[in-house]
């Protein structure tokens, strides 16, 4: 049956009981409501009139963040459970059993026990093959890698028992282990690469970055250390407090970090103090396009003050700094209310009202910037000279390195993405080192000898190649040497750091291929052409 509505009544239908009688009274001019009053009227009206029930904190989340998007890309709101996660991540520890893992074939392979964790102390080894978690047998349970985390971790000083199997043996192990903080480090690698080139990886800036940098420093220093490669590429940043403290161990006393300006215009200013570890020696900085936020602050203050040459590819663009403010139920709103400013008196932040802020990245790799340093604009970009050599560096749109490296796209083909990510390289290096660990370490005793002289067998890597075409992902004809040559990389890098347990024994192999870490050890190698880096006009391209 068609039902014909009057306005009147099609009005009460979509107001509800409350509206609908306001709006009986057509002669009745309605005041204009207060934001807030508009704001807790909608969600009354939700409540009374929309056909199925929903719950007021989800509303209520759901009209934080669509307030938030008519700000900035970078202000942002985080429920209770999001802030607990995001605060552990930053800690710097967990509380788990300190294994690396991979889960295949309803099997959690432990591919590396972190040195000193629980699971390391309780006896537990790299090749190990869990079959069950307390009652839960993985065979029939068919946990997924987040499900197994979720187990895995859990309340300090709370037993796991794990039911293994090792090496040969037919019979299963039982081994209980007791779950404690498990340190989840800031700096990923640290090692020397020739007798005067140390390399320190840095992920991200969380609490115990500083601490770690002192101690990365001091180990390559005794180790005969002079000059540096800091690798910031992908850090997406984290506590700028601790950006600070990394520029401290570069940096001269009250030589200026950088300085924030807010809605008042009043600027905070940010110093070095002076008590770092390297405050002298040559250092290259590596950056791409997801370097941002605190590891742009450091890495533009080093190039403000010609401290450091920075190599690599423009930088994110992140200038907005973002201050918590802590509602009453413990969710967060993380505001931008100031904006970050380099050395120099440059901001770093590209652009974002009126353009698609998200597909930015995209437009350079559409535009060709990624892969020429010709295709960068400057046309909108404030100028400013460098601190010491009075070099050009640019505002409004992060960083420009001084030493340009085009991206590598077979590196970054999504085939190789996919078998990485999908746990496939780590499952064929697991299978590789399981049956013959002891062997290998035999004829390679040392991760050097390793790095120099295995070669991952072409039969391991065709036989991966079959195994992701037969799940539906195929390796295009089209640059197939190259791509199974940075397969071999990633599996041989994954071989390393199950063999040697060492935390840089993967960057160490993968930096063999990692373009911009070799033009750092030429520049490094180079002392004119470094120096040359230091006093040039523009950024320039490798060949």
């Amino acid at each position: 049956m068609r039902h014909l509505l009057k306005p009147l009544a099609l009005a009460a239908a979509v107001l509800g009981s409350a509206g609908a009688a306001r709006a009986q009274d057509q002669d009745q001019v309605l005041a204009p409501n207060s934001a807030k009053e508009k704001l807790a009227e909608a969600l009354e009206v939700i409540q009374a009139s929309y056909v199925d029930s929903v719950q007021d904190e989800t509303m209520t989340d759901a009209a934080i963040r669509g307030m938030l998007t008519q700000l900035d890309p970078h202000s942002q709101y985080y429920s209770r459970e999001q802030i607990a996660a995001r605060r552990e991540q930053m800690s710097g520890s967990f509380v788990g059993i300190g294994i690396q893992y991979l889960v295949q074939h309803d099997t959690i392979y432990v591919t590396q026990v972190l040195p000193g964790g629980p699971a390391d102390r309780a006896g537990l080894q790299a090749g190990d093959r869990v079959t069950k978690l307390d009652d839960t047998a993985m065979g029939t349970a068919h946990l997924t890698n987040p499900e197994v985390q979720q187990r895995v971790r859990g309340a300090a000083n709370t037993p796991l028992r794990l039911e293994l199997y090792r090496g040969l043996q037919t019979k299963p192990l039982t081994l209980t282990i007791v779950r404690g903080p498990v340190a989840d480090h800031s700096i990923k690698a640290a090692y020397m690469v020739s007798p005067r080139i140390g390399y320190i990886e840095l992920a991200l800036f969380g609490r115990t970055t500083r601490e770690e940098m002192d101690a990365a420093l001091l180990s390559l220093k005794e180790q005969g250390m002079q000059e540096l490669i800091l690798d910031l590429q992908g850090n997406g940043g984290g506590y700028v407090q601790s950006a600070i403290g990394v520029a401290d161990e570069f940096l001269k006393r009250d030589q200026l970090v950088y300085y924030t300006m807010g809605k008042d215009k009043g600027k905070d200013y940010y110093y070095a103090a002076g008590t770092g570890n390297f405050p002298v020696g040559k250092l290259v900085v590596l950056i791409d396009q997801n370097t941002a936020s605190a590891s742009e602050i450091l890495t533009s203050a080093l190039q403000d003050w010609d401290r450091a040459v920075v190599v690599g590819r423009r930088s994110f663009g992140k200038g907005l700094q973002q201050r918590p403010i802590t509602l009453n139920d413990g969710s967060v709103l993380e505001l931008s209310g100031a904006r970050y400013y380099a050395p120099t008196g440059r901001s770093l932040q590209k652009p974002y009202k009126g353009l698609n802020y998200s597909s930015e990245l995209t437009a350079r790799y559409t535009s060709g910037e990624m892969f020429d340093p010709g295709k960068i604009s400057f046309a909108k970009a404030p100028k400013f000279a460098t601190l010491v050599s009075k070099r050009p560096v640019y505002g409004g749109m992060g960083i420009v390195p001084d030493r340009y490296v085009p991206l590598d796209t077979v590196l970054t083909s999504n085939w190789l993405q996919i078998v990485v990510g999908t746990g496939l390289a780590n499952q064929t290096a697991f299978e590789l080192v399981s049956p013959q660990r002891e062997a290998l370490k035999k004829s390679y005793p040392t991760l050097a000898a390793f790095a120099r002289q295995y070669t991952v067998p072409a039969p391991a890597l065709e036989a991966l190649v079959r195994t992701a075409a037969g799940q539906g992902v195929h390796l295009s004809p089209a640059n197939r040497a190259r791509t199974l040559d940075y397969l071999a990389t990633e599996v041989k890098g994954r071989m390393a750091a199950q063999l040697y347990g060492d935390s840089s024994a993967n960057a160490q192999i993968l930096n063999q291929q990692n373009a911009s870490f070799q033009e750092a050890v030429r520049l490094l190698s180079n002392p004119a052409q470094y120096e040359q880096c230091l006093r040039a006009g523009k950024t320039t391209a490798t060949k």
